[in-house]
């Protein structure tokens, strides 16, 4: 067996330029600002979903859209009835947060708010972040319409 086989591989020194350069593939997604809307039985949070990226396969480079909490669950459900990727979770219901005749403000309090807001920004970088997930219609729809269109025709986003 020859030396040249076993040699070690010389590799190019990398320069500031491409140290410093954007990186090649990026998607970046933010879940903030919450904010809660009406009073009584008709109040709910929405959260405002801000997303960058240089992936080819999303037409918008940039998009700020708001969605609320049953908007993630419309994805889920999408994700799972038609894709192959095993959808995560999604942060719990707090049903007991939702009881009258609390003392607190229940789903609607500071820290419950902050908690599920977390909870959905890991939600929604772990499915963006799914190679298969990112050709799903649905996804597109969830962060880059400023509606949902919930009749929708499922199927894959052809890459440009």
């Amino acid at each position: 067996m020859s030396s040249a086989a076993t040699q070690r591989l010389t590799s190019k020194r990398q320069t500031l330029d491409e140290a410093y350069a954007p990186p090649a593939n990026f998607l970046e997604i933010e879940v903030v600002n919450p904010i809660t809307h009406g009073v009584g039985k008709m109040r709910y949070t929405d959260y405002e979903i801000r997303m960058r990226t240089n992936l080819p396969v999303f037409k918008q480079k940039e998009s700020n859209v708001r969605r609320r909490y049953s908007d993630f669950e419309w994805l889920r459900g999408e994700l799972e009835r038609d894709s192959k990727i095993v959808v995560p979770s999604l942060p719990g219901k707090s049903l007991k947060r939702q009881l009258p005749f609390r003392s607190d403000d229940g789903i609607f309090e500071e820290e419950f708010i902050e908690n599920r807001r977390k909870g959905l920004e890991q939600f929604i970088n772990k499915v963006a972040g799914h190679p298969l997930a990112q050709n799903e219609r649905s996804l597109h729809i969830f962060l880059q319409e400023t509606t949902i269109d919930r009749n929708y025709v499922p199927g894959k986003i052809r890459s440009a």
